[in-house]
């Protein structure tokens, strides 16, 4: 298995300074590392990022979240390369924009509808399918969360210019970075910080805390009875999924994210992800996210 990380923008032959302690740990394990240009990548050059690339096989990505086409252009420029991604494009896809993943988790997660595209027409028959009371706007792929009243949060969704305006100011906030359409998702109150789980084939290997919060241990570990079928149905090799515990007790998913692109907390040793990662048919305990 081969490790691809982005290059440092400033020192290019070295990882990014994010991924370096990834770098040394899968070095240490005896696994070739190999640099991209995520720059490059982002906007559609997979010749230039691909040009310092050495190494062949089956590979896995950890780096910057990529738009699905573009993962898509990666995936293929490597292949003529004869390096072949462990997440296939479709697969990457499904994970990282929300309705790929939703259907297959919606007993577990806040009810959700979404819109193909921006227009307002669109918006208003996603709102009106929703019903009311509060919700959390979002696009396929990421919320505005840290501009929580004027750009993710909807108090009622009857409101319908109020509505509107949240999903004015969230499309100029997200510019160029908005993903398929809008997405409304009911909320739900949790009590709990967000765990971050790690999924490899189905497996989850890691449970530890969430990158916005790394210090913050949760009072207890998420019960995973119920989703874990659910998650290994989906058939994604290598995926993040964030729970939280709502005011009732029951855990509940908050996100489905493709692993490769998915943050590791600061207090998460980066070879707890990457040993089961990186040997994905050897058996491996859940790790629990120890320092």
């Amino acid at each position: 298995m081969l490790l691809l990380v982005p290059a440092d923008p400033l020192r290019p032959y070295r990882p990014d300074q994010h991924f370096a302690s990834e770098e040394a740990a899968a070095r240490e394990a005896g696994v070739p590392v190999a640099v991209v240009d995520h720059d490059a990548l982002a906007r559609g050059d997979t010749d230039a990022a691909l040009r310092r690339l050495t190494g062949e096989g089956e590979a896995v990505y950890r780096g910057w979240m990529l738009r699905a086409e573009r993962y898509a252009a990666f995936a293929e420029a490597l292949a003529a390369r004869r390096v072949f991604l462990h997440t296939g494009s479709e697969q990457y896809r499904r994970a990282h924009e929300l309705p790929g993943w939703y259907p297959d988790l919606a007993s577990v997660t806040p009810a959700t509808t979404w819109t193909s595209g921006d227009g307002r027409e669109a918006f208003d028959r996603a709102r009106i399918e929703l019903g009311d009371g509060p919700a959390v706007l979002r696009d396929y792929c990421k919320s505005m969360k840290h501009h929580w009243d004027e750009a993710a949060f909807i108090p009622d969704l009857t409101d319908a210019e109020a509505a509107w305006r949240v999903a004015r100011r969230f499309r100029e906030l997200r510019e160029d970075d908005f993903v398929g359409g809008f997405v409304l998702r009911r909320f739900e109150r949790f009590t709990s910080a967000e765990v971050r789980t790690w999924w490899c084939d189905g497996r989850c290997v890691l449970v530890g805390p969430h990158p916005d919060t790394p210090d913050r241990p949760t009072a207890t570990d998420p019960d995973l009875t119920t989703l874990a079928p659910l998650v290994a149905a989906l058939g994604l090799p290598f995926v993040t999924v964030d729970l939280a515990c709502r005011d009732d007790g029951e855990w509940r998913v908050v996100e489905l994210g493709d692993g490769q692109v998915s943050d590791r907390p600061t207090t998460v040793q980066p070879s707890s992800l990457l040993s089961p990662l990186l040997t994905p048919l050897t058996p491996n305990p859940v790790d629990h996210g120890s320092t």
